[in-house]
């Protein structure tokens, strides 16, 4: 029953005459979707067991009432499920696109733990927040009152973008400074467009805008502006950096070109997806059009860059990872979605250099085997002496994954107190640092992670803030 939209949509396309106006074919496809989309958003909400322990919302890091939502969902009643799942997530749209489900809700349902698959709760989720949007349920943030508290943001990530929606909402005045020229982080420049169309991006951006968030862009904290100003101008300051220094791999050959980082490489498809001048791709340095490439990493970010580059036209697209498939980061259905599109996985190879004078040709790589368990419990890869080879490459893209910047010094803050990773110290219910009023969300407290995790992050300090307004405003008022 549920596939029947779709066997209508081809006879549809096989019946309609060529010259009808495009616009009608568009119109048709969309009406369909949208008769299927619906359907199978039913279908699969009624699934939902309402189990007693509803693993999948202990599981997500935002403690969604994700059966209540599927309920309401298989009952038709959409606007009332999306009020519910946008009570506890800003960003429900995004998370319903992004999100490793696999490894969180979805993977701890307990339909999918008797063998039974999974609800795709975060389609549901996308597609109940997406007619939320295309219905006008979605409000625009109007404060009751004006409150005369100000907090400066300093990056405009998810942490920092959950964290101005929360405070805007009750009236607080909110600034977030930005070293790019658009709000959004990673979600707007890391993230392809293939998994997270930038107008569900940008649409959330012009909410915060509109509803009274200022947004300080091309403004990099430290040369622009200091840190110390940002504290004179605000009530309090939320650090919500993000992690942007990429972790490198040296050897032989490292220096030659073609060989280039992650965020690099991404940022420039998705600037060019913007209409952006993007003098980089368009002299093929960032662009994987026609060459065989070798992506070395495997997280999510390696797997961001080897399905961007099997859409960019190359020849060859392959993954080098120096464990097996079992003891992967990254989502394991980011891994199935790239097989199907063509990209080849070599587990176990490690690069060890690079062939190729000026312009790289190759990765030297070794082949690995799985030994005793590291610190973390997962074994170790150990090197397979006498087995090297040479793996062909115009481009090679290193997603090592990402560490802190030294804020410390780059900001002119000793006080600021860091891990022995870089990571700024704060306290993992409030967020607050030890320097008075300023508090840290996100990546730059966590290291690298999920967007989930960032948006939790970012409300929780929004409330503590919140709390500690209050309060002040009490004391004030019994003097």
């Amino acid at each position: 029953m549920a596939h029947q939209p779709m066997l209508k949509f081809v006879k549809i396309e096989k019946d309609m005459p060529e010259k009808r106006p495009p616009d009608l074919r568009k119109q048709d496809f969309d009406e369909i979707y949208r008769e299927y989309a619906t359907e199978k958003a039913a279908e699969q909400a009624s699934r939902c067991s309402q189990c007693g322990v509803p693993y999948c919302q202990s599981h997500c890091p935002l403690h969604n009432n994700i059966p209540d939502w599927l309920k309401l969902t298989a009952e038709g009643r959409l606007q009332e499920a999306y009020e519910v799942s946008q009570a506890t997530n800003t960003f429900p749209e995004i998370c319903g696109r992004i999100c490793p489900q696999d490894r969180l809700c979805e993977g701890n349902c307990v339909i999918e733990q008797s063998g039974h698959g999974t609800v795709t709760i975060g389609s549901v989720e996308k597609y109940i927040t997406d007619t939320a949007w295309e219905q006008g349920w979605v409000k625009p943030i109007s404060p009751a009152q004006e409150r005369p508290e100000s907090v400066g943001i300093i990056g405009a990530g998810p942490g920092g973008l959950a964290a101005a929606d929360v405070l805007r909402r009750q009236g607080i005045q909110v600034t977030v400074y930005d070293r790019y020229d658009r709000a959004g982080g990673l979600l707007v420049y890391g993230i392809p467009g293939f998994k997270l169309e930038k107008d569900v991006v940008t649409r959330r951006n012009d909410q915060l805008e509109q509803g009274g968030v200022t947004f300080e862009l091309n403004c990099d904290v430290g040369t622009d502006i200091s840190f110390a100003k940002i504290r004179e101008k605000h009530d309090a300051v939320l650090i919500a950096t993000g992690v942007y220094k990429s972790r490198d791999l040296g050897g032989p050959g490292a220096g030659a070109n073609g060989i280039v980082r992650a965020i690099d490489y991404l940022t420039a498809s998705n600037r060019k997806s913007f209409g952006d001048d993007v003098p980089e791709f368009d002299s093929g340095e960032l662009n994987a059009e026609g060459k065989r490439v070798v992506v070395i990493g495997g997280g999510d970010t390696a797997m961001d860059c080897v399905r961007t580059a099997t859409r960019q036209g190359a020849t060859s697209v392959k993954c080098l990872y120096r464990r097996d498939r079992a003891n992967m980061p990254g989502s394991q259905r980011e891994v199935q979605n790239a097989e199907e599109e063509g990209v080849e996985f070599v587990w176990l190879t490690a690069p060890k250099g690079y062939t190729g004078d000026t312009d790289v040709s190759g990765v030297m790589v070794q082949k690995m085997r799985l030994g005793a368990p590291d610190a973390t419990g997962r074994q170790a890869p150990e090197l397979i002496e006498g087995a090297d080879y040479v793996e062909d490459a115009d481009i090679v893209i290193k997603a090592l994954g990402f560490e802190p910047e030294d804020l410390p010094t780059l900001w002119g803050e000793p006080e600021l107190e860091v891990t022995r990773w870089g990571t700024v110290k704060a306290d993992f219910r409030t967020h607050k640092t030890a320097m008075d009023g300023v508090y840290a969300v996100g990546d730059i407290v966590r290291g690298a992670s999920l967007v989930v995790w960032a948006i939790r992050d970012g409300r929780e300090a929004a409330e503590a803030m919140l709390e500690a307004f209050n309060a002040k405003a009490t004391s004030v008022a019994a003097e």
